[in-house]
């Protein structure tokens, strides 16, 4: 697959990137795809939450009423979950969400992800750039050239750029990543994914292709 290079100012540099069809040629495995995202996701969880059960919830120690003349002598602790201040039922206990996934299949998300990208017309090869100072304009003038300052972008670089991650760190449309970093949920969530020209091998080595069986996976 190819693609034409463009420049900062949203000009073609008349030159074209050859992608690698083993990374954004694959046909998507949707099944990998939303497994992938969904450990992306409870991964992030920190499974904190916790309730008391009624075991748990101070007092409820003595007898609740008076044995006669309430009509309640047997209504038991005044901490049953069906009274105020009682405990909670089924609620949240501290847990680990953690999902697993096989290095194997991240490996093939991720090149679902991009290859799902890219048959939408979603990816943007443009020509390396970088900037004296952290300059947020910077980055909206090269987004506008590209007619995608209104859609959320995952900009590549190929390796950590301080200056451009700054120019970028105000927008919140915006993420920057090292080419080889980028995560199935990051590409997905992004409505354009831009890289730069000398990131586009950074990104396509990240990935191994020394397994024949891979792509049947």
């Amino acid at each position: 697959m190819k693609l034409k290079i463009h420049k900062t100012d949203g000009k073609s540099s008349g030159s074209e990137a050859d992608l690698n069809d083993q990374v954004f040629g694959i046909e998507p495995n949707e099944t990998v795809l939303y497994e992938d995202v969904r450990r992306f996701l409870a991964n992030k969880r920190q499974g904190t939450a916790n309730t008391k059960e009624r075991g748990e919830v101070r007092g409820g120690g003595r007898k609740a009423y008076k044995q006669k003349g309430t009509g309640m002598a047997r209504r038991g602790s005044i901490r049953s979950p069906l009274l105020k201040g009682g405990g909670t039922v089924f609620g949240p206990k501290p847990r680990t969400y953690t999902v697993r996934l096989t290095k194997k299949a991240r490996r093939l998300a991720r090149k679902s992800a991009l290859s799902l990208k890219a048959s939408e017309d979603k990816i943007i090869v443009i020509e390396d750039f970088s900037f004296d100072e952290p300059k947020t304009k910077d980055i909206v003038s090269i987004l506008t050239a590209l007619g995608i300052s209104d859609q959320k972008v995952l900009l590549l670089t190929k390796e950590t750029d301080m200056i451009i991650f700054k120019s970028a760190n105000n927008l919140q449309n915006v993420h920057v990543l090292e080419a080889s970093k980028p995560s199935t949920y990051e590409i997905m969530h992004a409505d354009v994914v831009v890289i730069q020209e000398s990131a586009l091998s950074i990104l396509e080595s990240s990935f191994s292709f020394n397994s024949a069986d891979e792509e049947a996976a």
